[in-house]
């Protein structure tokens, strides 16, 4: 190459996986999607444990004053 002034459509790929862009945002938006479900998902279920361990919240209350 002798000169950086030229079409880059004639040079070729400019960089890795050229043309892939779309399915690449689409996989990371299925992902992103797929994480906040699994993690609401989980959290909710963590919240319906510790409800359910306390239903009184006579711990909870015994907890506070000891401390």
């Amino acid at each position: 190459m002798t000169s950086w002034a030229v079409d880059l459509a004639d040079v070729g790929a400019v960089y890795p996986f050229q043309g892939t862009e779309f399915i690449l945002y689409i996989a990371g938006l299925v992902f992103w999607i797929w994480w906040h479900v699994a993690q609401i998902r989980a959290e909710s279920r963590e919240v319906r444990y510790e409800i359910g361990a306390d239903t009184t919240g006579e711990a909870t209350r015994r907890a506070i004053a000891a401390y």
